[in-house]
């Protein structure tokens, strides 16, 4: 494997192979199978879990890894083709990458969308590249509109939690002070229909997810025996539901809009995820999210604090399933 960008590239059988090395890991966490491999982490946006994940893994496995921030302590990174760079960034990708390359055995990337155009983000112009300015192997640290290895760390909590792979599944959006980008639902969606999953995403009006996004969702399910479909009717979402995973998100009609977005969550904090919202779910109904997560604003403390909440659990299996990657893509190891 050379690229690990999208879930949906996978093939089943390298997908659970992943998941068998990852659960073996996650027993016998410390080798030296890597000693000597560099793994180079630019992280062109925050991040806490991904950073430290990454980096705990590669240590683990005895290999190292260094870690740039374009435009924070290092130059900034330029993406697009034929600019003139008379502006912020002092380097393009195009050198900057195959530059790094050198120095390590395989690359990492995160890069957020700008949110200002619902067609170029999907696109994934920023991500595409970097990949293409890349001659060695690469990862997706999260995109303008995926995170596999969210995707695949949620898939291993699903089967750590014996969740069935024809258990129902609700992706709610949630209120959030801001908008947030696609990646994580854009992900989460198509892993639990690729999955076998009876997926339902939960919406306010105005909130449905990109045509194209549910297309390939729906064509996840249709190879796999799920399947998916939205609904702004909370109660008939969460009968009978086996798993809640809150995440907030963009309105597609106003995306890059600030004022008409705002207008639109007008009135919708109620879509915080509480408790009594879990009346008619299955009583061992889980709750999941990506983190980080605000407190009140997206989830209740009583539904994070309480026994439903599997968030520490999913963030824990990042790190198992990216050493499955690291050694998939640089090593072996015998499961």
């Amino acid at each position: 494997m050379n690229r690990f960008l999208d879930l949906e590239l996978l093939d089943d059988q390298t997908i659970a192979s992943l998941l068998t090395t990852a659960s073996a890991l996650q027993r016998d966490p410390i080798s030296d199978v890597l000693r000597g491999r560099v793994l180079g982490l630019v992280f062109m946006n925050p991040s806490v879990r991904t950073l430290a994940s990454f980096q705990s893994g590669m240590a683990q496995l005895g290999g190292s890894s260094f870690v740039v921030t374009p435009g924070q302590g290092s130059w900034g990174f330029e993406t697009q083709d034929g600019v003139v760079m008379d502006g912020t960034f002092a380097e393009h990708v195009k050198e900057g990458i195959p530059v790094l390359a050198q120095y390590a055995d395989a690359l990492g990337v995160r890069c957020f969308a700008e949110g200002k155009d619902l067609a170029t983000d999907l696109a994934e112009p920023v991500l595409g590249a970097i990949a293409a300015a890349s001659p060695v192997p690469l990862v997706n640290l999260e995109s303008e509109a995926n995170h596999p290895c969210q995707a695949l760390a949620d898939w291993k909590t699903l089967d750590d939690l014996d969740v069935p792979r024809d258990g129902k599944f609700v992706l709610s959006w949630a209120f959030h002070p801001r908008p947030l980008p696609l990646a994580v639902p854009t992900a989460v969606v198509t892993m639990a229909a690729r999955r076998g999953m009876d997926v339902t995403v939960l919406r306010p009006e105005g909130y449905g997810l990109p045509a194209q996004v549910m297309e390939t969702a729906a064509q996840a399910a249709s190879f796999s025996g799920g399947a998916v479909r939205e609904t702004d009717d909370r109660a008939e979402a969460m009968e009978g539901a086996h798993v809640v995973y809150a995440k907030s998100w963009h309105a597609p009609a106003a995306y890059g809009d600030v004022e008409a977005e705002a207008r639109l969550r007008e009135g919708l904090r109620d879509w915080r995820v509480a408790e009594e919202w879990f009346g008619v779910a299955r009583p061992d109904a889980r709750f999941m999210h990506c983190l980080p997560v605000r407190r009140n604003v997206v989830v209740a403390d009583a539904v994070l604090d309480g026994a439903r909440s599997v968030v520490v659990q999913q963030a824990g299996n990042r790190l198992h399933v990216q050493k499955a990657v690291l050694l998939e893509m640089l090593g072996g190891r015998d499961t």
